[in-house]
């Protein structure tokens, strides 16, 4: 068998704010050419189909769109299980007639130890899952954590295995020793909520989710593998390279080759001097319609920054400093009363010089003296 290993969608999700429906449909494109010019015997989606568990309008006709068009026009098989951000209820809705075309949706614990079988592969599809679930499937109450609940699943998975085939795990957590990014909701706490690579190695392979990046877990000693997301949702993926894997379970061992994902929009982290990101020989092989997070090395106050920089960069979704300001706590001038007997152009004068370390342009003097003029008609 050879099917394609996707995770992670998150439809409906947005990047600080950008809608991203243009980037994800584009990645679903992607993805579905690959399955054809791949001839994939079916496709694996490891959880988190949507980024939240009761998904807008637009994120469901989206969703369901790409499904269609998978599954139902161009016949691939379907194995999908629930994540972390879906709701598995919602998502459950309409599976029991979904096997009719080969579309396996797995929302619930106990449908993990039916395995799809295959000519030469059994796949065991298992939802994401709280220690709960399997506490109450089991009978078990000293099943308290994750590490402890993946015992007792794997052992009843294992009493279902053909040797006469290949075993295929596909599930949605957090698998020790992993790396994370920062659009990855926790679902760890003290390492209780890990679930230990030694327990997966029964398996020849292992579908993962949850993890947005494909080299989140490289360890060779358990053939498992994040898919990573198909779109970047931080500024912490900016380096990603997203793709698909393109497992192949007639090879020995199990073989699976990555597959890029090309965006329109990228993510790009760009660290530079407010002069030099405006300056128009500076930086001219970016897309300028990229998401840019933007750290200044200016330590002085920048009037409107972020309205200047969005002129030559529309998609700023972060805006930070690498150094910080340059400032002083206090005002070091006159005293109180002579301060109030200043000219109010001197006094903002001094003060900012004092703060920002440089004296206020033409063009801040004008904004200020204008201001001053409307509060003085104003008290009029």
């Amino acid at each position: 068998m050879k099917f394609l290993h996707t995770a992670d969608w998150h439809i409906g999700r947005r990047l600080h704010g950008f809608d991203l429906t243009e980037e994800q449909q584009n990645a679903f494109q992607q993805i579905e050419q690959i399955a054809l010019d791949e001839q994939v015997d079916g496709i694996v989606i490891a959880g988190d189909l949507y980024d939240r568990g009761a998904p807008a309008e637009t994120a469901v006709a989206q969703l369901n769109g790409m499904l269609e068009q998978l599954n139902l026009k161009d016949h691939f098989p379907i194995y999908a299980i629930s994540g972390n951000h879906d709701s598995a209820t919602r998502l459950a809705t309409g599976s029991p007639w979904f096997k009719d075309t080969q579309f396996y949706l797995n929302t619930k614990i106990a449908q993990a130890f039916e395995p799809v079988e295959l000519p030469d592969t059994q796949l065991f599809l298992l939802p994401y899952f709280e220690p709960f679930e399997v506490q109450q499937y089991f009978d078990d109450d000293s099943i308290q954590h994750l590490d402890q609940a993946i015992v007792p699943i794997v052992a009843k998975m294992k009493t279902h295995f053909d040797p006469a085939k290949k075993h295929v795990l596909v599930a949605h957590f957090f698998a020790a020793g992993s790396a994370t990014t920062d659009s990855e909701t926790r679902l760890t706490v003290g390492g209780l909520g890990a679930i230990p690579t030694g327990s997966l190695t029964d398996f020849d392979y292992v579908a993962l989710g949850h993890l947005h990046g494909r080299d989140a877990l490289t360890t060779d000693a358990v053939p498992a593998r994040y898919s990573g997301s198909p779109v970047k949702f931080s500024m912490s993926e900016a380096n990603q390279q997203k793709g698909v894997w393109i497992v192949d379970t007639a090879t020995e061992p199990v073989s699976w080759t990555f597959r890029p994902i090309t965006p329109i929009r990228d993510v790009q982290q760009l660290t530079a001097s407010f002069e030099d990101l405006l300056d128009p020989e500076q930086f001219q092989e970016l897309n300028f319609d990229d998401f840019f997070g933007i750290v200044l090395t200016d330590t002085q106050p920048i009037p409107n920054v972020l309205a200047q920089l969005r002129e030559r960069y529309p998609n700023i979704v972060t805006l930070g400093r690498q150094d910080g300001f340059q400032t002083q706590v206090a005002y070091q001038g006159e005293s109180g009363q002579q301060m109030r007997q200043m000219n109010p152009m001197t006094l903002l004068a001094d003060f900012y010089e004092q703060v920002a370390q440089e004296p206020l342009t033409k063009q801040q003097q004008q904004w200020a003296s204008d201001a001053l003029k409307q509060a003085n008609e104003e008290e009029k």
